[in-house]
Parts: C-alpha cells; sequence; structure tokens
C-alpha cells in the first residue's frame, strides 16, 4: 500500500476536525489531514452517527463549482485523508473501519486521548501500560491484515521508570504488528491535564532511531520556524499539528493571515458545505482565528460575548463585519481592500490575487494587524 504524504499533518481534534477546516488547512499547506477520533461502536450502532460522520467525510469529494478556482477542484483538498479511531476491540475496530474505508487513505488508531471518558472506556492513552501490549498488537494486526489502506496508530509516552526506551519498544511492536507509521505526542498522559511541560522530542528522536517505519513528531510548535526546527531536531518523516494550527491554519506556509479575512474564508467554506459542520464547531474555529492574535486586545471579551450568541453563519458574518472590524480600526481598510481584489480577480489566479494583495496591505499598514 503507498502511505500519504505525512510531511505537514493537521491533527484529529475533537468536534474541531471537520470538513471546512480540514479544507482551509490544505489550502495553505497540510500535506495530510485527520478526522476527529470516532467511537467504533457509534459508527456500527448508531445510523445518525455513522451517516454524520460520512457526510463529513465524503464532503469535499461530492463537492465542486466555487472551489475549482482554487486549484482544481475540491477533490484535489479531500484527499489524502486518515479517519481516527479508538477501542480496545479489535473486531470491532476492524468492522468500523470497514465503514469508512473507501472514503480515506487510512485509519489511525488512537493510543493517545488522556480523557476521563477514554480512561473509563479503557480506550486511547490508556492501553500504554504494558499490561495492555498485547491487545494493542492484536489490534494493529487485524487492522493492518484486513483493511484496504493502512494502519497507523498515535501514541504517548509509556508509563515506565524509563517512558523513552519503553516507547520506542511499543513503538516496534506496533511496527512488527503491522503499523505503516506511528505518530508520537511526547508527553504522559494525564486526565487531569492534557500538558504537562513540553513535548520531550528525545523520545521522538530516539523512536525515530528505532523504527523503520515513519515517525511524525506532534508537539512543542507555535511558529513555521518550530515546525522545522522540530523536524530536524527529531528528524522526523513528518510533524503533526493540533492546537496551533486551530489559532493560524496557514501555518505550514509560514504566514500569519488577518483573522477577519481567514474567517471570513472559513465561513464560505462552510457555506458551500451546509450541515457539515454544527454551528458551535463553526463558532468555536472563528473564536480561536480571533483569539489567537487578538486575545489581549481590549475589545476581545467583547467579541467573546458576542460570538457565543451568535445564531447562524450571517450573525457571525455580521459581527466580523461591523464589531470586530469597527473595534480594530485601521483593519477596515483592509478588509475593504480585499474583498475590491476579490471582486476584480478571476479564475484560478484569484488565490494567489487576493494573498499578494493581503501581503501588500500589510506592508502599507506598517506593521502586523490586530
Amino acid at each position: 500500500m503507498s502511505l500519504p504524504d505525512l510531511t505537514y499533518i493537521a491533527a484529529p481534534m475533537v468536534n474541531q476536525s471537520d470538513a471546512p477546516f480540514r479544507l482551509l488547512t490544505r489550502r495553505y499547506g497540510a500535506t495530510l489531514t485527520y478526522t476527529q477520533m470516532l467511537e467504533p461502536c457509534k459508527l456500527l450502532n448508531d445510523r445518525e452517527y455513522l451517516e454524520f460522520h460520512l457526510r463529513d467525510i465524503q464532503a469535499l469529494a461530492q463537492g465542486s463549482g466555487d472551489f475549482d478556482d482554487f486549484g482544481g477542484g475540491w477533490d484535489g483538498y479531500a484527499r489524502p485523508l486518515v479517519v481516527q479511531l479508538c477501542g480496545n476491540d479489535p473486531e470491532l475496530v476492524v468492522k468500523a473501519a470497514r465503514q469508512v474505508q473507501t472514503h480515506c487513505d487510512g485509519i489511525d488508531l488512537n493510543l493517545g486521548c488522556p480523557q476521563e471518558h477514554a480512561k473509563d472506556g479503557h480506550f486511547g492513552g490508556y492501553l500504554l501500560g504494558k499490561q495492555d501490549w498485547p491487545l494493542v498488537q492484536s489490534i494493529v494486526s487485524s487492522m493492518s491484515h484486513s483493511l484496504l489502506v493502512p494502519a497507523s496508530a498515535k501514541i504517548r509516552l509509556c508509563p515506565s521508570s524509563d517512558p523513552m526506551s519503553a516507547t520506542a519498544a511499543f513503538g516496534q511492536l506496533l511496527e512488527h504488528a503491522g503499523a505503516s507509521w506511528v505518530t508520537l505526542h511526547a508527553r504522559h498522559v494525564s486526565a487531569k491535564r492534557r500538558r504537562q511541560g513540553a513535548a520531550d522530542l528525545e523520545a521522538v528522536r530516539t523512536l525515530k532511531e528505532t523504527l523503520n517505519i515513519p515517525v511524525i513528531s506532534n508537539g512543542n510548535v507555535r511558529t513555521s520556524d518550530d515546525v522545522r526546527a522540530n523536524m530536524e531536531y527529531t528528524q522526523a518523516d513528518g510533524a503533526m499539528v493540533g492546537e496551533t494550527l486551530l489559532g493560524n491554519p496557514t501555518l505550514f506556509t509560514g504566514g500569519l493571515p488577518d483573522p477577519v479575512l481567514i474567517s471570513l474564508e472559513y465561513l464560505d467554506i462552510c457555506k458551500q458545505l451546509p450541515g457539515v459542520a454544527s454551528l458551535n464547531t463553526i463558532r468555536t474555529h472563528v473564536r480561536h482565528f480571533v483569539e489567537f492574535q487578538c486575545s489581549r486586545r481590549p475589545w476581545y471579551a467583547k467579541f467573546r460575548s458576542a460570538i457565543s450568541e451568535c445564531q447562524s453563519i450571517r450573525d457571525i458574518e455580521d459581527l466580523l463585519h461591523g464589531g470586530v472590524t469597527r473595534w480594530r480600526g485601521k483593519a477596515a481598510k483592509v478588509l475593504g481592500a480585499k474583498h475590491l481584489v476579490q471582486k476584480e480577480s478571476s479564475g484560478v489566479q484569484e488565490h494567489e490575487d487576493i494573498l499578494s494583495s493581503m501581503r501588500c496591505i500589510h506592508s502599507l499598514a506598517g506593521d502586523k494587524i490586530e
């Protein structure tokens, strides 16, 4: 089986790895995207749950029209895609994977989720203890021998007095079981705290030196420079980014977009893909875009309160065009100029024209617009 391009990956994130956001990150340099973690039992037994996530997974592949202006149609952005599953039953995981495998380019087993429900259900990061290694081996082996697409695993540091060595040994077990690649978020599992200090990039480097399959590094990224430094130090085959990408979906291109403009671009995608992302998901994405650069602005608290009251995409657009643009002052000129460029440009060149105009506008403004 051929592997997808693992260089720059948009991580699986709860309620935030929706199709519109995946498309946005693919436009701006992500070579691979993941769905959020899906639950096998629900895929198999809850028709509404299955249909909702199938709509999400298939949304971009079925799209057409307006997105042709951004580089050859939606198909170029829909794939490659990895569907992430959780679970502790080999048979159930494989059955669930078969429900979605024809619409994706890989199935990933979540072995890193630190949340309480993962602890209660005994899956995710709570399968990293050595007593569960035979079970994990059985799950990954069943996936690799039963599916039409590659199987992978996303892990955290194994609990041990020597977590680096234990994690390397666990990686070898995954490789021998048939995993096509392994992603390491090099922190320990904690239900109370998602992060406890910086990710241990030395552990990623050790894992990479140990395995013969690709290793992806996850953690310690705030800027595009961090991505390069991370990969250079760990020698990983790729970088996976989650939270920072929520604030700056153009991270992999080295850019820092105007928060209003990137919000409007995301909303435009949502309008082309109705019913794929919930309103709460949409509001949360826009809040992340604005918060990433503007959280210390005196008006940010007003914005956060106002967006929570928005009841439609139109409400959010009005908030961005009205309140946020007014609060930011100088940014209103940027927004107006951007829309002028959009009207005057056309065809495949449109996307590059808009990006070019944004760079010129930022230069004329003389500083980073917040």
